[in-house]
């Protein structure tokens, strides 16, 4: 992908599938992703789900695109002060999405991660499967694809606050 509109990408993401990664937990359900925009340009990466013990989880990140484009971005969810350091951004590159910007494809170039997110919680069985013929296109291997649980609830500032 060579060009992707920022602005109409942000926004909330329901996660439909993805390849596992080790610092996830393999049921989490309900999980979204919520781009906004910071006042430095970034991109503030807001994860939230349901974890494997019922309670409500976030991780949030920062993001910046990498190319004149904006479909590359380099993304850490290390803590702020610790964001400086090398090697800690991980890539996240938009490869493919849908003209009206409701369903996308995200990897990385070393294809160990991989995302299909769209704006709602379910797609059509035919929808998911173009897309993740892409993938398998681009030579990502979707033997360990986990498909977590989604209500169409996302977690609420509430729910994530301090008790």
């Amino acid at each position: 992908m060579s060009h992707l509109d920022l602005d109409r990408y942000l926004g909330t993401w329901f996660e439909i599938c993805r390849l596992p990664l080790k610092w996830e937990d393999t049921q989490a359900s309900d999980i979204t992703a919520t781009y906004s925009l910071n006042p430095d340009g970034s991109i503030k990466v807001d994860n939230r789900c349901i974890d494997e013990d019922g309670k409500p989880d976030q991780a949030i990140g920062q993001a910046f695109p990498i190319d004149e484009g904006n479909a590359r971005l380099k993304v850490s969810f290390l803590p702020q002060y610790l964001r400086w350091l090398p090697f800690t951004k991980g890539d996240y590159w938009v490869m493919r999405i849908s003209p009206d910007y409701t369903i996308t494809l995200v990897g990385t170039p070393d294809r160990a991660n991989l995302w299909l997110l769209s704006r709602t919680p379910q797609l059509p069985g035919a929808v998911r499967e173009d897309y993740l013929s892409s993938a398998t296109a681009e030579g990502f291997d979707l033997t360990p694809l986990l498909t977590p649980l989604q209500s169409g609830n996302i977690v609420s500032d509430t729910a994530i606050a301090p008790e």
